[in-house]
């Protein structure tokens, strides 16, 4: 049996590993575990960055109040197979992905990390947990005989191993377990496309994997014979073909090992499909999105400004909650239309009444940007060099404004000339929100010269040396 510190290294690998494997899939994210490693033995956490901090009345009701989680719990030690799983499974708890298991090594593990607010699907993520849940069984298991340390560096480098267990999981709850789609070379050649340009141009269009079963159902307008259909493993060819499909309703069909054809049309639900928009892309599994894609890897991102900082300055302010929620959509929309189109904007949002004088081109009257017409009109107009002025009242009183003020504390040459201006000018003007769109995709929200959506930089943990504390002491900690 592994020693107790043995043990700590062991926990501390794969909460390593995990974390650092999943900041690269979704951003700075931490890590936490739940485990009791016995059926009698109190439950332990380890959280060494207080991923867990706020959720104590929850985990108080799950694991202290309750012995549900024990006394309910499979006969691990049963098990007829090594390295069987049984699964728990997310928690559900607000901002948390969780995801646990039982195994005969460890009587209960639940892993814990962040759920940002612009994933394209928690699925993924849930993977990755499992996967450690089963790696820190194998350790505590197999220790004695043989232990490398390996699990840290598989689960950082796990992504691929994640969307492909995704996608797995999907098309076997829909055909079975015959399903005979090779996931693997198709995740290859989609990330080999999208790094294939084509006369200067990134890759556009949509390439669908769908299994040689379901072939019969696909509307081709377009079909190579077998034996000169193009292999998916010529990514140089295959990206060729698809300026055939690029700025239009139709697909490239594929069958996993080769190109099948040109399809338009409805499709069938068993399809997997590569949408590739220049830069980057998505993956979708029946038309739902699983995950991105650039610079050769896969992220968990759907590349949407996260505005959760603006939505709450707004519902704080002295607006009404409908108000507020009406000023939010407004921004977001202006926001993803910039986004969309590549080019930067910044937005003043103005809650005073009535709204400041800003250097700028006036309006005969303002236009109610309620209005789907005047929002589409205010999207083109946030081109435009200088700031669009929105007031509490969601109308657009000035475009092309100027914003200045004295220099302040946190300015960042690096930034840009949009971001230090908003800075200053919020500095001096109080009921003022300053959205900052730049062309490669960062968004600010700026108030009171601070930026609300400035990452703060924890540091993480360089070794778990004691064995991680109970639950209960941890919760009595405060």
């Amino acid at each position: 049996m592994p020693t107790t510190s043995a043990k700590n290294l062991f926990i501390f690998n794969v909460l390593d590993g995990l974390r650092d494997g999943l900041s690269q899939f979704s951003g700075p994210s931490r890590a936490a575990l739940l485990y009791a490693e016995s059926a009698h033995d109190p439950i332990r956490i380890c959280d060494p960055e207080n991923l867990l901090r706020g959720h104590e009345p929850m985990l108080q009701a799950l694991y202290l109040d309750s012995d549900q989680w024990r006394s309910e719990a499979p006969d691990t030690q049963g098990m007829q197979r090594f390295g069987q799983i049984y699964p728990e499974k997310n928690l559900e708890l607000a901002g948390l992905i969780s995801y646990g298991g039982r195994s005969q090594s460890i009587f209960y593990q639940m892993w814990f990390t962040e759920h940002h607010p612009d994933m394209c699907s928690v699925v993924p993520t849930e993977r990755w947990l499992e996967h450690a849940v089963w790696l820190l069984s194998h350790d505590f298991a197999t220790s004695s005989a043989f232990y490398t340390g390996s699990s840290r560096y598989v689960l950082r480098e796990y992504a691929t191993h994640a969307v492909r267990d995704t996608i797995m999981d999907g098309l076997n709850l829909m055909v079975g377990w015959d399903n005979r789609l090779q996931v693997y070379p198709m995740l290859d050649a989609v990330l080999a496309i999208s790094k294939t340009p084509e006369e200067g141009a990134w890759p556009r269009g949509d390439l669908v994997f769908v299994e040689e079963r379901f072939l019969k159902e696909i509307p081709f307008i377009a079909r190579f014979p077998k034996a000169e259909r193009p292999e998916m493993r010529n990514t140089k060819h295959i990206r060729k073909l698809l300026q055939a499909v690029e700025y239009s309703d139709r697909q490239l069909v594929s069958d996993g090992r080769s190109l099948v054809g040109i399809a338009r049309g409805a499709l069938p639900d068993c399809r997997v499909t590569a949408q590739f928009l220049g830069s980057h892309g998505f993956l979708h599994l029946n038309g739902s999105p699983i995950c991105s894609f650039s610079d050769g890897r896969f992220h968990s991102t759907n590349r949407r400004a996260k505005l959760v900082q603006l939505e709450e300055a707004l519902l704080s302010s002295s607006l009404d909650t409908t108000m507020a929620h009406t000023l939010f959509q407004i921004t977001t929309a202006i926001v993803h239309g910039a986004e969309e189109k590549k080019h930067g904007c910044t937005l003043v949002l103005d809650l005073n009444e009535p709204p400041i004088t800003l250097s700028g081109q006036e309006l005969d009257r303002s236009l109610d940007l309620r209005d789907p017409v005047n929002l589409d009109l205010a999207k083109s107009l946030a081109k435009v060099d200088g700031a669009i002025q929105i007031g509490r009242d969601g109308r657009l009183h000035r475009f092309a404004c100027l914003l200045d003020g004295r220099a302040v504390p946190g300015e960042n040459r690096a930034r840009g000339a949009r971001f230090n201006s908003a800075l200053r000018f919020t500095a001096e003007n109080s009921h003022i929100l300053v959205v900052v769109v730049s062309a490669d995709r960062p968004v600010s929200v700026i108030q009171d010269g601070v930026e609300l959506t400035a990452v703060c930089q924890w540091k993480p943990s360089s070794r778990l040396s004691a064995t991680p504390p109970t639950l209960e002491d941890w919760i009595s900690w405060g």
